[in-house]
Protein backbone atom coordinates (compact mmCIF):
# COMPACT_ATOMS: atom_id res chain seq x y z
CA UNK A 1 0.00 0.00 0.00
CA UNK A 2 1.53 3.11 -0.97
CA UNK A 3 2.35 5.72 1.89
CA UNK A 4 1.13 9.30 2.52
CA UNK A 5 3.34 11.76 0.76
CA UNK A 6 5.32 12.74 4.24
CA UNK A 7 6.24 9.45 4.44
CA UNK A 8 7.60 8.72 1.04
CA UNK A 9 9.34 12.01 0.43
CA UNK A 10 11.82 13.59 3.28
CA UNK A 11 12.03 16.95 2.88
CA UNK A 12 15.45 17.37 4.48
CA UNK A 13 16.27 15.99 0.90
CA UNK A 14 15.19 18.32 -1.07
CA UNK A 15 17.97 20.03 -2.59
CA UNK A 16 17.18 23.85 -1.80
CA UNK A 17 14.49 25.11 0.90
CA UNK A 18 10.91 25.56 -0.73
CA UNK A 19 10.23 28.82 -2.31
CA UNK A 20 7.23 30.23 -0.05
CA UNK A 21 4.63 32.70 -1.62
CA UNK A 22 4.13 35.79 0.86
CA UNK A 23 0.74 35.63 3.01
CA UNK A 24 -1.39 38.89 1.90
CA UNK A 25 0.01 38.76 -1.93
CA UNK A 26 -2.38 37.96 -4.74
CA UNK A 27 0.35 35.24 -5.23
CA UNK A 28 -0.32 33.50 -2.25
CA UNK A 29 -4.08 33.95 -2.95
CA UNK A 30 -3.53 32.33 -5.72
CA UNK A 31 -1.55 29.97 -4.41
CA UNK A 32 -3.84 28.77 -1.85
CA UNK A 33 -6.53 28.07 -4.34
CA UNK A 34 -4.94 26.48 -6.76
CA UNK A 35 -3.80 24.04 -3.57
CA UNK A 36 -7.31 24.14 -2.52
CA UNK A 37 -8.75 22.97 -5.93
CA UNK A 38 -5.87 19.73 -6.11
CA UNK A 39 -7.08 18.83 -2.66
CA UNK A 40 -10.88 18.89 -3.60
CA UNK A 41 -9.87 15.54 -6.13
CA UNK A 42 -11.13 17.83 -8.91
CA UNK A 43 -10.14 16.21 -12.30
CA UNK A 44 -6.57 17.53 -13.21
CA UNK A 45 -7.47 19.09 -16.03
CA UNK A 46 -9.82 21.28 -14.94
CA UNK A 47 -7.46 22.39 -12.01
CA UNK A 48 -5.22 23.63 -14.19
CA UNK A 49 -7.25 26.48 -16.20
CA UNK A 50 -7.18 30.23 -15.49
CA UNK A 51 -9.44 30.64 -13.07
CA UNK A 52 -12.04 33.50 -14.42
CA UNK A 53 -10.31 37.08 -14.28
CA UNK A 54 -6.83 35.93 -13.07
CA UNK A 55 -3.84 37.14 -14.71
CA UNK A 56 -1.87 34.37 -17.00
CA UNK A 57 1.19 35.54 -15.52
CA UNK A 58 0.60 35.01 -12.02
CA UNK A 59 -1.05 31.81 -12.62
CA UNK A 60 2.23 30.51 -14.51
CA UNK A 61 4.30 32.48 -12.20
CA UNK A 62 2.21 30.03 -9.12
CA UNK A 63 2.81 27.21 -10.98
CA UNK A 64 6.37 27.08 -11.33
CA UNK A 65 7.15 27.68 -7.79
CA UNK A 66 5.16 24.83 -7.20
CA UNK A 67 6.35 22.50 -9.56
CA UNK A 68 9.64 23.24 -8.98
CA UNK A 69 8.72 23.15 -5.41
CA UNK A 70 7.37 19.23 -5.91
CA UNK A 71 10.19 18.07 -8.42
CA UNK A 72 12.96 19.15 -6.52
CA UNK A 73 11.29 16.91 -3.34
CA UNK A 74 10.49 14.11 -5.77
CA UNK A 75 14.19 14.64 -6.99
CA UNK A 76 15.96 15.38 -3.67
CA UNK A 77 14.45 11.94 -2.19
CA UNK A 78 15.93 9.94 -5.29
CA UNK A 79 19.13 11.72 -5.03
CA UNK A 80 20.86 8.77 -3.02
CA UNK A 81 20.21 6.04 -6.10
CA UNK A 82 21.60 8.87 -8.92
CA UNK A 83 25.45 8.86 -8.46
CA UNK A 84 28.20 9.75 -11.03
CA UNK A 85 28.92 5.86 -11.26
CA UNK A 86 25.25 4.85 -12.20
CA UNK A 87 24.56 8.24 -13.87
CA UNK A 88 27.59 9.10 -16.08
CA UNK A 89 25.41 11.10 -17.70
CA UNK A 90 22.53 12.94 -17.83
CA UNK A 91 20.14 11.17 -19.76
CA UNK A 92 16.48 9.65 -20.49
CA UNK A 93 17.43 5.76 -21.80
CA UNK A 94 19.46 5.09 -24.61
CA UNK A 95 18.03 7.53 -26.54
CA UNK A 96 17.89 10.66 -25.11
CA UNK A 97 21.62 12.85 -23.88
CA UNK A 98 20.38 16.46 -21.92
CA UNK A 99 23.42 18.47 -21.55
CA UNK A 100 23.74 21.55 -19.49
CA UNK A 101 24.21 25.12 -21.31
CA UNK A 102 23.93 28.35 -19.11
CA UNK A 103 25.05 32.15 -19.15
CA UNK A 104 28.08 31.89 -16.98
CA UNK A 105 29.95 28.36 -16.50
CA UNK A 106 28.77 26.62 -19.24
CA UNK A 107 28.50 28.53 -22.22
CA UNK A 108 28.64 25.28 -25.02
CA UNK A 109 26.56 22.64 -24.40
CA UNK A 110 28.15 20.27 -21.77
CA UNK A 111 27.82 16.72 -20.94
CA UNK A 112 27.86 16.39 -17.25
CA UNK A 113 26.70 13.27 -14.84
CA UNK A 114 23.15 13.55 -13.86
CA UNK A 115 23.40 14.89 -10.17
CA UNK A 116 26.03 17.44 -11.27
CA UNK A 117 23.54 18.90 -14.35
CA UNK A 118 20.69 18.54 -10.99
CA UNK A 119 22.21 20.72 -8.76
CA UNK A 120 23.16 23.24 -11.69
CA UNK A 121 19.75 23.15 -12.77
CA UNK A 122 17.93 24.02 -9.50
CA UNK A 123 20.93 26.23 -8.92
CA UNK A 124 19.56 28.06 -12.15
CA UNK A 125 15.68 27.85 -11.47
CA UNK A 126 16.66 29.26 -7.80
CA UNK A 127 18.20 32.05 -9.34
CA UNK A 128 15.78 32.86 -11.78
CA UNK A 129 12.53 32.68 -9.38
CA UNK A 130 13.96 34.82 -7.06
CA UNK A 131 15.12 37.15 -9.01
CA UNK A 132 12.09 40.12 -8.66
CA UNK A 133 13.12 41.48 -12.26
CA UNK A 134 11.76 37.94 -13.98
CA UNK A 135 9.41 36.77 -10.86
CA UNK A 136 8.18 40.31 -9.34
CA UNK A 137 6.58 39.94 -6.21
CA UNK A 138 5.56 43.61 -5.14
CA UNK A 139 2.06 45.06 -5.83
CA UNK A 140 2.03 47.04 -9.32
CA UNK A 141 5.21 45.90 -10.77
CA UNK A 142 4.88 43.96 -14.27
CA UNK A 143 6.03 41.00 -15.29
CA UNK A 144 8.77 41.36 -18.25
CA UNK A 145 8.25 40.82 -21.37
CA UNK A 146 10.17 37.30 -21.69
CA UNK A 147 8.25 35.94 -18.75
CA UNK A 148 6.52 32.92 -20.75
CA UNK A 149 9.77 32.24 -22.28
CA UNK A 150 11.51 32.09 -19.00
CA UNK A 151 9.10 29.81 -17.90
CA UNK A 152 9.47 27.56 -20.72
CA UNK A 153 12.69 27.17 -20.65
CA UNK A 154 12.09 26.18 -16.86
CA UNK A 155 9.45 23.55 -17.69
CA UNK A 156 11.49 22.24 -20.37
CA UNK A 157 14.27 21.70 -18.03
CA UNK A 158 12.35 20.54 -15.09
CA UNK A 159 10.75 17.74 -17.88
CA UNK A 160 13.83 16.89 -18.11
CA UNK A 161 13.78 15.85 -14.48
CA UNK A 162 10.85 13.65 -14.69
CA UNK A 163 12.42 12.01 -17.95
CA UNK A 164 15.16 10.63 -16.21
CA UNK A 165 13.60 9.63 -12.41
CA UNK A 166 10.88 7.54 -14.77
CA UNK A 167 13.19 6.05 -17.04
CA UNK A 168 16.25 5.42 -14.79
CA UNK A 169 15.39 5.27 -10.93
CA UNK A 170 11.72 4.34 -11.88
CA UNK A 171 12.36 0.92 -9.41
CA UNK A 172 13.04 2.92 -6.82
CA UNK A 173 9.84 4.95 -6.76
CA UNK A 174 8.35 1.63 -6.29
CA UNK A 175 10.21 0.48 -3.82
CA UNK A 176 9.60 3.66 -1.55
CA UNK A 177 5.37 3.16 -2.51
CA UNK A 178 5.65 6.60 -4.21
CA UNK A 179 4.93 5.71 -8.01
CA UNK A 180 1.26 7.56 -7.18
CA UNK A 181 2.37 10.31 -5.98
CA UNK A 182 5.05 10.73 -8.34
CA UNK A 183 2.47 9.99 -11.04
CA UNK A 184 0.11 12.53 -9.63
CA UNK A 185 2.70 15.21 -9.71
CA UNK A 186 3.81 14.40 -13.57
CA UNK A 187 -0.21 14.43 -14.35
CA UNK A 188 -0.45 17.57 -12.73
CA UNK A 189 2.68 19.07 -14.43
CA UNK A 190 1.71 17.90 -17.93
CA UNK A 191 -1.95 19.33 -17.95
CA UNK A 192 -0.37 22.35 -17.20
CA UNK A 193 2.30 22.56 -19.56
CA UNK A 194 -0.05 21.35 -22.46
CA UNK A 195 -3.03 23.86 -21.47
CA UNK A 196 -0.91 26.82 -21.85
CA UNK A 197 1.37 25.32 -24.47
CA UNK A 198 4.82 25.51 -22.66
CA UNK A 199 6.75 22.53 -23.66
CA UNK A 200 7.60 22.34 -27.51
CA UNK A 201 5.49 18.41 -27.69
CA UNK A 202 9.44 16.97 -29.20
CA UNK A 203 10.24 17.78 -25.70
CA UNK A 204 7.47 14.86 -24.64
CA UNK A 205 9.08 12.40 -26.97
CA UNK A 206 11.14 10.31 -23.82
CA UNK A 207 7.77 9.87 -21.86
CA UNK A 208 5.34 10.12 -25.06
CA UNK A 209 3.93 6.13 -24.50
CA UNK A 210 3.41 6.24 -20.55
CA UNK A 211 1.84 9.62 -20.60
CA UNK A 212 -0.92 8.10 -23.03
CA UNK A 213 -1.20 5.38 -20.72
CA UNK A 214 -1.69 7.48 -17.43
CA UNK A 215 -2.21 10.87 -18.80
CA UNK A 216 -6.21 10.04 -20.32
Amino acid sequence: MALCLKQVFNKDKTFRPRKKFEPGTQRFELYKKAQASLKSGLDLKAVVQLPPGESINDWIAVHVVDFFNRINLIYGTMSEYCTEKSCPIMSGGLKYEYRWQDDSKYKKPTKLPAPQYMCMLMDWIEMLINNEDIFPTRIGVPFPKQFQQVCTKILTRLFRVFVHVYIHHFDSIINMGAEAHVNTCYKHFYYFIREFSLVDHRELEPLKEMTERICH
